[in-house]
């Protein structure tokens, strides 16, 4: 009997882990899971984006309709 309690508590310790890993996580750094790489290779590759000035706003609403007029279309007889 003594090796289903010990079962049962391993079981639960694991539970309890699994369920604060994200707690323990923030506390221990972000290198525990390889999150470090991952957010140094984010930051490198955000410096080289920049903010692209908006046109005109009539511009892009010219083409949006134009885009539309341009789809193709079916017709009701077309369907059958």
């Amino acid at each position: 009997m003594s090796w289903l309690y010990i079962a049962l508590l391993a079981a639960a310790v694991a539970v309890v882990i699994a369920a604060e890993w994200p707690h323990l996580e923030e506390r221990l750094g972000p290198h525990v899971s390889g999150e470090a790489r991952r957010r140094r290779q984010r930051a490198k590759r955000k410096q080289s984006l920049r903010v692209v000035p908006t046109t005109d706003q009539d511009d892009f609403a010219a083409s949006v309709e134009r885009d539309l007029a341009n789809l193709p279309t079916i017709e009701e007889t077309d369907r059958r």
